[in-house]
């Protein structure tokens, strides 16, 4: 007898297991308990075998019957209904583990110990934003070219040129993380190249030219601001280090007996320790400035709190202060005005882009790196802190 809802719905449970069938092998299983299980009995290959289609209610009279019929077709091609089931589960659970957002979170994590705590931010940040609600559920290996695009678009629109491209670039490199541990065939992103809004090349605003740099010198001596801000302009165009690792120095990275500032490479851009020799001019901002911070950790504490640094906007205001719009000097344009100039003068380049902590290609040189040149360096530090006192006091 064909089975009913209604017979269905008022089962009583006994003290036995009983089974209720429904033809063509399909069965209510009742438990003890009063578990009200579908259940299949078919024989495979000379075996009796048992496949499960889930709990009454949840699963319907009506669906229990259509998952019989198809288990019957699967039969009638020589397949086995439990196998078939495995291996649909198998796939679903191998789409879901391997899916763009599960692949890029595991890319980013073994990547993150190489960036700053910012940048390692910054990415996770640009991905959950813009790429995961779009493609984050596909599998790695099967996000269409045309819907990676319309995220990158959707960033695109929002004036975002330069953060489309490195996002694309981003992507790229989780494809090929995806190809390396099997798990990708193709980098989809490769084949959007070309397809965005090219990106025009711009640089930081930046003082060059030798007259105008003396000038800037000279507006800075005569600053009347905050005199630790005051002592950071004056110590940047020595150094010329990235604003954040300007900013962020601490007096227990300094040897001034040995003229020289060793920067943690957990601060540094490239994850690298870097070495910036001392000249005479900088170990005397130093010697001012520590009467009035030395006690503390940072050399440039926060107006605010000691326990934190000032943030590059309040340098950037005080070049504002000065006189200098942003399309005139930036607080990162020291670098490019050093740079410049140096290569002008003729210094071996490599010392310079040593100076600069410019990342190295060569991951196992880097490593090893950070002290390369230093005698050259140290000897082209002093001289470049020499030919900047001499803009100055030439400025006229």
């Amino acid at each position: 007898m064909k089975l009913t809802d209604s017979f269905l719905r008022n089962l009583k449970t006994t003290s036995k297991v009983r089974k209720f069938s429904d033809g063509g092998g399909l069965y209510l299983h009742l438990s003890k308990a009063g578990g009200k299980l579908w259940r299949m009995g078919y024989r495979f290959e000379g075996k009796q075998k048992t496949l499960s289609f889930g709990a009454y209610p949840a699963v319907s009279l009506k669906a229990a019957r259509q998952k019989r019929e198809e288990a019957k077709e699967l039969l009638a091609q020589a397949i086995d209904p439990c196998a078939h089931k495995q291996a649909v589960k198998a796939t679903a659970r191998a789409e879901v583990e391997n899916s763009f957002e599960v692949v890029a979170r595991e890319w980013h994590d073994k990547r993150k110990d190489s960036w700053t705590e910012g940048h390692k931010d910054k990415i996770l940040s640009r991905l959950e934003k813009d790429i995961f609600p779009c493609v984050g559920a596909t599998p790695v290996d099967g996000v269409p070219a045309k819907e990676l695009l319309v995220a990158l678009r959707q960033i695109e629109a929002r004036g975002a040129t330069e953060l489309a491209r490195k996002t694309l670039q981003y992507c790229s490199q989780i494809f090929r993380y995806a190809i390396a541990t099997g798990r990708a065939e193709h980098d989809t992103a490769a084949n959007l190249r070309g397809a965005l809004v090219p990106v025009k090349s711009t640089s930081f605003a930046s003082v060059k030219e030798p007259k105008a740099i003396g000038v800037l010198l000279q507006d800075i001596d005569a600053y009347t601001g905050n005199l630790i801000v005051r002592a950071a302009l004056r110590m940047a165009p020595y150094v010329f280090v990235r604003p954040g690792e300007l900013r962020q120095a601490e007096w227990a990275e300094f040897n001034l007996e040995g003229a020289e500032w060793r920067i943690p490479a957990e601060k540094m851009k490239m994850r690298q320790m870097h070495i910036v020799p001392l000249a005479r001019q900088v170990l005397a901002i130093l010697s001012e400035l520590r009467q009035y911070t030395g006690s503390g950790r940072f050399l440039f504490p926060s107006m605010r709190a000691n326990s934190a640094p000032i943030s590059n906007m309040t340098l950037l205001a005080g070049l504002r202060r000065l006189g200098y719009d942003k399309d005139t000097m930036t607080v990162h344009g020291f670098r490019s005005m050093a740079s410049t100039r140096l290569n002008e003068m003729g210094y071996n380049r490599d010392w310079i882009e040593r100076q600069l902590a410019h990342g190295e290609r060569d991951a196992i040189r880097a490593a090893y790196n950070y002290a390369e040149h230093l005698p050259e360096r140290r000897r082209m530090m002093q001289e470049w802190a020499d030919y900047l006192d001499k803009l100055r006091v030439e400025t006229t």
